[in-house]
């Protein structure tokens, strides 16, 4: 699964790649806070027909890039970092109050990780902006034996459709990969460990239960002879 071509070209985790902040993609679920006076008082945004207020709510940025918000209708800011979506937001809202505070965050950011052993993987929900490669694979338990540390992929979906995905390769094995799983990840990336092949224990497993009736077998005779 998700193995590559032996002559495969990935491609290049340069250092600025490595540095680049969580950028926001659809299907992200928004949870933003807004603040007038720079912060100092709350705008309240009323959520109940009974009157109840709370500036904490929830938007999801559509298949188009863009969140509906209140007041200011339609924003688009899909590709763009937490800081820079904060700032386009409180420019807009700069229309209705003074000075206006936003904060932002993503509360649905996941991962998919393939730990490196057999039927183990696992959806990693982020709770930082800003989770590494190494994070992530901490919380999935880490890299097991069976997997290569040498050889840990990671899949980043394309903007581009038409292209494939980047394939990022990097070597965990050695002190010097800690650079490179510094890296921090984005929405919907896939880490995947490469398995160690042992052909001894596969064949091991394919014949267990084979060997398991024939002893069974083996054994119902034997008893059925000593009855007789």
């Amino acid at each position: 699964m998700l193995k590559t071509p032996k002559e495969y070209t990935y491609d290049k985790l340069v250092d600025s790649l490595g540095k680049i902040d969580y950028k926001i993609a659809s299907n992200d679920a928004i949870q933003y806070k807004i603040f007038t006076n720079g912060g100092f008082k709350l705008i309240e945004l009323a959520t109940t027909a009974s009157g109840a207020f709370r500036n904490d709510l929830d938007v999801i940025v559509e298949s188009d890039g863009t969140i509906k918000m209140p007041l200011i209708g339609k924003v688009s800011i899909e590709g763009k970092t937490i800081k820079e979506a904060e700032k386009i937001l409180e420019e807009k809202y700069a229309e209705f109050y003074v000075s206006p505070f936003v904060t932002l965050k993503v509360i649905n950011k996941r991962v998919v990780v393939f730990p490196g052993n057999t039927g183990q993987a696992r959806v990693i929900t982020l709770l930082n902006n800003n989770t590494t490669v190494m994070e992530v694979i901490a919380n999935a338990g880490g890299i097991p034996e069976e997997g290569k540390a040498y050889k840990v992929k990671l899949i980043r979906n394309n903007s581009n459709s038409d292209q494939k995905p980047f394939v990022y390769l990097m070597d965990l094995s050695k002190i010097d990969g800690i650079s490179m799983a510094n890296s921090k990840v984005q929405a919907n990336d896939i880490i995947y460990v490469e398995p160690r092949y042992r052909p001894f224990r596969t064949i091991a497993l394919e014949f267990a239960p084979v060997i398991t009736l024939l002893t069974t077998t083996f054994y119902f005779i034997q008893f059925y002879n000593l009855r007789n």
